[in-house]
């Protein structure tokens, strides 16, 4: 297929591009580097089955010859207030990520009759009042909060998409992805687990807010792209969860980070501020993952987080 993939330059999209190019397709891949980096494409360069352009999806979208598939993956994504690259900071490029990008999207992929694949977050449920998150869940947020331009940016982008599909019928899917990590994510994310990886490799005590009991489910990178590409292959057209299911606290997770690691420098415990209203609670269920994709995450935690420090210890200098 000749594949269209936005926020190419980003963790996950560049991922996917790889995953993609190594089955054979090709790839056009838009990224405007506001929080991809050209570092995550650069070995790509001189695939001849790769093109890259530099282009905001906000504005219109025009691709010359057919386009197979579209995956929508441009977004600021990052919660981390202190981040440049984080939706604080950008929230009105993010909301028109969310609106524009999925509408300008939905276009290329209705003129192609083409597949439409959308990348949407388990940040749609909000902070949650049913656990574990079923996608029949309609979530608990707050449109007007520290973290709506996100929130509501991905929530409206899944109305649209199943607006487009059932006014238009275009053939879309929409993935709601859960926490993942893996190597290309960005240090300064402001997630858990680059927070405390990043800390543990430094040496240094672990940062874990209030008591530690809220909790969260990691998923690597390798098993999120297959349950995409499965997803993209599919024939479901409404929302399916893609993450692991396995829930800790973040207290269990950074004694985990130390044990791998063999980080001597403890944990330290801090006032929980919930500034940014913080979910206390985030574990997906994946039965629709399960039964309509055949798709379950592999990669145990230990084993995805060996694979992940490698690339953390690059970015911070340590041989």
């Amino acid at each position: 297929m000749r594949i269209l993939i936005t926020g190419a330059a980003g963790f996950l999209g560049s991922h996917l591009c790889d995953c993609l190019l190594s089955e054979g397709h090709e790839v056009i891949g838009l990224d405007n580097f506001i929080t991809g980096s050209p570092e995550n494409i650069a070995h790509l360069m001189g695939n001849e089955r790769f093109a890259f352009r530099k282009h905001d999806v906000s504005n219109f979208i025009f691709i010359a010859g057919r386009v197979d598939a579209v995956l929508h993956f441009a977004s600021p994504a990052s919660p981390n207030p202190q981040s440049p690259s984080g939706y604080f900071n950008l929230p009105i490029q993010t909301m028109k990520a969310g609106a524009l990008g999925t509408h300008n999207c939905l276009g290329v992929a209705r003129a192609n009759k083409s597949r439409f694949l959308l990348a949407s977050t388990s940040e749609i449920y909000g902070d949650p009042l049913v656990h574990p998150q079923i996608e029949t869940y309609a979530g608990n947020v707050d449109p007007v909060g520290p973290r709506a331009v996100y929130d509501e940016a991905k929530r409206f982008a899944e109305s649209l998409t199943m607006a487009y599909h059932r006014a238009h019928r275009v053939n879309t899917r929409i993935v709601r992805i859960f926490n993942t990590y893996g190597p290309r994510m960005d240090l300064e994310d402001g997630r858990a687990l680059p927070n405390l990886l990043k800390q543990a490799i430094l040496g240094q005590p672990l940062t874990v807010y209030g008591d530690g009991s809220q909790t969260r489910s990691f998923c690597y990178v390798d098993d999120l792209i297959d349950g995409i590409i499965k997803l993209l292959h599919s024939g479901e057209h409404l929302p399916v969860n893609i993450g692991n299911p396995h829930e800790m606290t973040i207290l269990q997770f950074a004694e985990t980070i130390n044990e791998i690691v063999g980080n001597k420098g403890g944990i330290t415990f801090v006032k929980d501020a919930r500034s940014v209203r913080d979910p206390q609670q985030r574990q997906p269920d994946i039965t629709r993952a399960r039964q309509i994709l055949q798709w379950e995450p592999k990669v145990s935690l230990e084993e995805g987080i060996q694979k992940t420090i490698p690339y953390f210890k690059q970015k911070l200098g340590i041989p």
